[in-house]
């Protein structure tokens, strides 16, 4: 079976939303060029940004269409982050929420990626 290791997304300028993300995540950038970018995530997963401009073949999805999310340990570690995105600035598109799943928050990077933060129902 093919094992996950990426994480590609559309950007307009590669090397720009790498800085960004490597702020955002205390990640370094392993790769870049003026097209694509690339920063390790976790466990042998990385994070691509390749230049919607350059892909092929193109794509047709707009960005915020989907989530990237990130799982943390408890509530008020989503209260921390929430507070330290938009202290950066990120639109936030959901302030912190309890939802079914798990308390909540979603932002936008300057992409229009929607980047969803949480903690699930039954962890702490």
């Amino acid at each position: 079976m093919p094992e996950f290791s990426f994480l590609i997304l559309y950007v307009d300028n590669p090397p720009a939303s790498a800085a960004f993300y490597a702020d955002l995540l205390g990640r370094p950038i392993i790769d870049q060029s003026p097209t694509f970018a690339m920063l390790p995530l976790r466990d042998g997963v990385m994070l691509g940004l390749w230049s919607r401009h350059t892909i092929e073949p193109a794509a047709a999805g707009a960005a915020g269409s989907s989530e990237v999310a990130f799982t943390v340990g408890d509530a008020g570690e989503v209260e921390r982050i929430h507070d330290d995105w938009k202290a950066r600035g990120l639109p936030i598109l959901q302030a912190p929420t309890r939802m079914d799943f798990g308390t909540t928050f979603v932002a936008r990077d300057p992409d229009g990626h929607r980047l969803r933060v949480f903690v699930p129902q039954d962890a702490g």
